[in-house]
């Protein structure tokens, strides 16, 4: 199935720092020369590879959870839905700097609730990340009567969570919903029964990647 992607391959939310990137490095290379403009360019390039946001071919099957974000499977355990209040199986992905940073929704359904919580700034692959670093979490309610909570995390360097759907809107398999800047996690937490599709240390793609089948 492919994805028919509305956003360009280089993500909204980044244009005005690789804007920013860009001009320096020309502003340094006009004045000094491209030797010693040469780490600004190298930053640009790292702006630039931070913020793409590239289309998708989405899996089919509507009971397979696909992964909310690119990055690497940090923790498959039981774990107790602070949002919902209830056992699941919690499956987390950490994104580091040079992965692609938007966000996309694991399932189809309906945005039942969002929840919104300040908080401080550990790094994403901690474990108290989940509890104690700024995030947004989604409820997402499927057609099929499953309930699946999905949460944006801050990371160290993240400044930015951020969420543009709203309670009541419908999302797609695969649809993006957000993005999170410089350095981040999502967790996902799956009613109980669920079983997961990948291992610890595995490196998923957003909306490309299995993670799990719902019971």
């Amino acid at each position: 199935m492919s994805n028919l992607y509305p956003h360009p391959v280089i993500a909204r939310e980044g244009w005005p720092f690789i804007g920013i990137a860009l001009a320096l490095a020309l502003l340094v290379n006009s004045v000094a020369g491209w030797f010693l403009a040469l780490p600004f360019w190298v930053l640009f390039l790292i702006v630039l590879q931070f913020f793409r946001d590239p289309p998708r071919t989405i899996p089919a099957g509507a009971r397979q959870v696909l992964s909310p974000a690119d990055g690497r499977i940090i923790a498959i355990e039981r774990a107790r839905d602070p949002y919902l209040d209830r056992d699941s199986l919690k499956i987390s992905i950490y994104m580091n700097i040079f992965n692609a940073h938007s966000n996309r929704s694991p399932v189809s359904g309906e945005v039942k609730q969002l929840w919104y919580h300040p908080g401080r700034f550990f790094s994403a692959a901690l474990d108290k990340a989940s509890g104690e670093n700024e995030r947004n979490a989604m409820w997402l309610h499927t057609a099929d009567g499953d309930d699946i909570t999905c949460v944006q995390i801050a990371g160290l360097a993240a400044r930015r969570i951020l969420c543009y759907t709203r309670e009541g809107d419908t999302l797609q398999r695969g649809e993006r919903y957000g993005f999170i800047r410089f350095g981040s996690r999502v967790d996902l937490y799956l009613p109980i029964g669920s079983k997961a599709s990948v291992t610890i240390g595995d490196k998923v793609l957003a909306s490309a990647s299995i993670v799990a089948k719902l019971p």
